[in-house]
């Protein structure tokens, strides 16, 4: 799988950093992943937060663009680590999941 928008990959998962403030679209290109001749269904992001989060991060919108699948992302607490989860279904009836971590942070000029 492919990935678009400033991720970085760690040892352990992808990981990307957002501004509080920040409204932003993030994409996973499947394509590498999808056999010949399927496409990517049904698309569904979730995002994990602590029990009692203040401030989750919200879902703005979803969906998908061919062989890619984006989530427009808006809010999140200062310095807290959001779990954001892909789940795909394709033509073909299979299903994988993708994760990646949101680094909330408080950016200045």
């Amino acid at each position: 799988m492919n990935l678009r928008g400033g991720f970085v990959q760690t040892n352990d998962y992808l990981v990307i950093a957002k501004d509080v403030e920040a409204q932003l679209i993030y994409t996973f290109d499947w394509s590498s992943w999808l056999a010949t001749g399927d496409g990517i269904a049904t698309a569904e992001y979730t995002v994990g937060a602590r029990r009692n989060e203040p401030t989750p991060i919200v879902i703005e919108s979803q969906g998908v663009d061919g062989d890619n699948t984006y989530v427009e992302l808006s809010g999140g607490a200062e310095d807290k680590t959001y779990i954001v989860t892909c789940k795909v279904t394709t033509n073909d009836g299979l299903v994988d999941r993708r994760s990646f971590r949101v680094n909330v942070e408080a950016r200045s000029a």
